[in-house]
């Protein structure tokens, strides 16, 4: 049986406006966010399922989310193309 947390079937795309997106550093480079911790409010949002914050039209950070804690917690990583200042 497969568990939510750990495995994924099918990702999906969580789409959120930087302005709306409360988050902590946890890793940065040349001032910006690479790594980013952020509160999940949706229970079906799994690890394997992709981050995507936009600013307008344009993408500001696009990560795998690599881990999500009991209190949800997520921890999603962009550490090539993430424009989200550090």
């Amino acid at each position: 049986m497969q568990d939510s947390q750990t495995q994924g079937g099918n990702s999906q795309t969580l789409c959120t406006e930087l302005a709306d997106l409360q988050f902590e550093t946890v890793e940065r480079s040349e001032g910006h966010s690479t790594v980013i911790r952020f509160r999940i409010e949706n229970r079906a949002v799994k690890i394997g399922d992709v981050l995507l914050v936009l600013e307008g039209d344009e993408i500001r950070f696009h990560g795998l989310i690599g881990s999500i804690d009991d209190k949800g917690w997520a921890v999603a990583a962009d550490r090539r193309g993430s424009t989200i200042p550090a």
